[in-house]
């Protein structure tokens, strides 16, 4: 039997630009966000404006993961701590919905991999399906606009015909200045692969849900403009304005914007195996601030869209007149079901996608594992830094390197 959601109670780890983000999602669903975890002062304000009762401060998450009033964990912390977080949530008993990247290298996130499928053999050796096995679920929330999620129907109809190839791209500009910094800039904090890892395996992770195929193989080219960019002293929050006269010079050691193309796999429907797919990234795009895009092209027709304008996409025909589906009204309606609140015109984007992603793992938490794990797992987040990593290789020599 399914338990409400408000019955549900989550801890925070992390208190920058996305913390929050899970935070209003997680209230908007009525979930009790229950304590917080980040540095003292940060921790202490985002508990004040969110009205958090719990306060971990000192980046004291362990304090966190013991408390009896926490059921799910939410990671949302520099990539270099979620393995090791990670694995401390699980073992503490929690589930856990961690931001991407999984982790830093697929070392790392094997290991994650493991601990799940360690645990899930001993809850089926036990023979007690009432005791679930801990959720987990990487934050690839894009799945979750009500676009791709009919997008993958049309595909998985088969509506769009065999798809033939698919493009696109991810742009941001919020890295475009040789001043503008944060932590992700330094691989010592988010790992080698910056732009590609941070915005493109959110393009290449949709396409893949739409598709219902992984990506087997990569030919890469990255590049990195500013060689040399200016830091200040001491650390920021994403998008802080920062006076340059504090800044100090530092090497960069991560790509400013590159281009992939992707070899996919089979798909278990049959309409899109072994397609090819070009997607270019850039964090240096100017006048970009989040658009991430993409064309599915098949032999019946093809489908576009854009997460700057969340709620319409483009359906392509050859023989026919093309059309503009609008969310939540003819064409856009059924497929989408249970995963769009508002009706058609009253728009819904980032924040909402959030919401839904967080409802379907919560879902999933309270009615036993029953519902269908549409959200990322694990082993996709595993798959993700597999791919980083076979990015960084194509790139260095030149070559398709298989994933």
């Amino acid at each position: 039997m399914s338990k409400p959601l408000h019955s549900l109670r989550a801890g925070v780890i992390g208190t920058g630009f996305i913390g929050p983000v899970h935070i209003e999602a997680l209230k908007r669903l009525g979930v009790q966000v229950t304590a917080i975890c980040g540095s003292t002062k940060s921790a202490q304000a985002t508990a004040e404006q969110w009205g958090i009762p719990e306060v971990y401060g000192d980046y004291d998450y362990k304090a966190l993961l013991a408390s009896p009033n926490v059921d799910v964990v939410h990671i949302t912390s520099p990539n270099k701590a979620h393995v090791e977080q990670s694995l401390a949530a699980l073992k503490a008993g929690k589930h856990v919905v961690c931001e991407k990247p999984l982790g830093m290298t697929s070392k790392e996130t094997a290991k994650v991999v493991r601990w799940l499928a360690s645990r899930c053999e001993a809850t089926r050796s036990q023979r007690a399906p009432s005791h679930l096995a801990p959720v987990f679920a990487v934050n690839y929330m894009c799945r979750f606009f009500p676009a791709i999620l009919q997008m993958r129907a049309l595909v998985q109809r088969g509506d769009l015909g065999q798809i033939i190839h698919v493009q696109g791209h991810f742009f941001q500009d919020w890295l475009l200045q040789q001043t503008d910094y944060n932590w992700r800039v330094l691989s010592s904090e988010g790992g080698k692969l910056r732009a590609v890892g941070d915005i493109g395996t959110h393009w290449i992770d949709a396409v893949s849900f739409i598709l219902g195929a992984k990506a087997e193989g990569v030919f890469a080219h990255l590049e990195t403009f500013h060689k040399t960019r200016l830091r200040p002293t001491g650390e920021v929050k994403t998008f802080a304005k920062v006076d340059p006269a504090t800044m100090v010079p530092y090497k960069v050691d991560t790509e400013d914007f590159g281009s992939v193309l992707l070899k996919f796999g089979k798909s278990g429907h049959g309409f899109a195996n072994n397609v090819h797919a070009n997607a270019s990234i850039s964090q240096v795009a100017a006048g970009w601030k989040c658009s991430l895009a993409m064309g599915i092209y098949g032999t019946k027709g093809s489908v576009r869209w854009d997460l700057q304008q969340p709620n319409e996409i483009q359906l392509g025909r050859r023989d026919e007149p093309n059309q503009i589906l609008q969310r939540n009204t003819a064409g856009f309606t059924e497929d989408i079901a249970g995963f769009s609140d508002y009706p058609g015109g009253h728009a819904e984007g980032f924040a909402d996608a959030h919401k839904m992603h967080y409802r379907a793992v919560y879902q999933h938490i309270a009615n036993g594992g029953t519902s269908p794990a549409l959200f990322a797992t694990a082993a996709d987040g595993h798959h993700e830094v597999k791919l980083c990593e076979a990015i960084l290789k194509s790139s260095s020599a030149k070559k398709w390197v298989n994933v």
